[in-house]
């Protein structure tokens, strides 16, 4: 049997390989975020029983200022830590899939380059500018799809670094406005 049709099944075996671990990875990430809104499902429900029974013990219109003071802060810092952990899940995904993708790009370049040496290897004579020319191109794609990876990533770090200086920026907003909300309701507490 010839090496190109063993090159076509070894291409073939990693391409399905690489297409099963595509879709683990995607598998993965979504079992991930539904394991993740069932956990915040049960606490809500939880946390929603447990403030209606104290809703309900609420005596006069000082607790009640109190209290619906007191939901706003806890509130946003649970919106913060599920967005925090969806951003986690799908992040991860993301970094999954650039490291198959990667490694995908990096037996095809491979694959050309064994391509473009047997060719030269069989290739006739004076058709050495032609093969010259052809590992030129595939360097010079290499180096194209580095430079775009490394801005790539840049950008991913810079958007991250974004996310985290407005989620703590919002959580703190929410906090001032939480203290804000709370100091009414002391104050007309310490008048009583």
């Amino acid at each position: 049997m010839s090496a190109i049709p063993q090159n076509v099944f070894a291409t073939q075996k990693v391409t399905l390989d690489n297409l099963l671990a595509v879709q683990g990875a995607f598998f993965n990430g979504f079992e991930k975020l539904v394991d993740l809104n069932l956990k915040v499902m049960k606490a809500t429900l939880d946390e929603a029983a447990q403030k209606s029974q104290e809703a309900a013990e609420v005596k006069d219109a000082q607790e009640a200022a109190a209290f619906t003071s007191s939901l706003v802060q806890p509130s946003a810092e649970k919106t913060l830590a599920y967005s925090k952990h969806v951003y986690d899940i799908f992040s991860s995904l993301q970094g999954d899939l650039s490291r198959l993708t990667e490694a995908q790009i990096e037996q095809t370049q491979a694959q050309v380059s064994d391509a473009i040496e047997q060719f030269a290897k069989t290739a006739p004579t004076g058709s050495e500018s032609a093969v010259a020319l052809m590992k030129s191109t595939v360097a010079s794609v290499s180096n194209a799809y580095e430079s775009l990876s490394k801005a790539a990533k840049q950008a991913t770090q810079t958007a991250e670094s974004n996310l985290t200086a407005a989620a703590n920026a919002t959580f703190q907003a929410a906090s001032t406005a939480a203290e804000a909300a709370s100091k009414p309701a002391s104050r007309s507490r310490r008048a009583a």
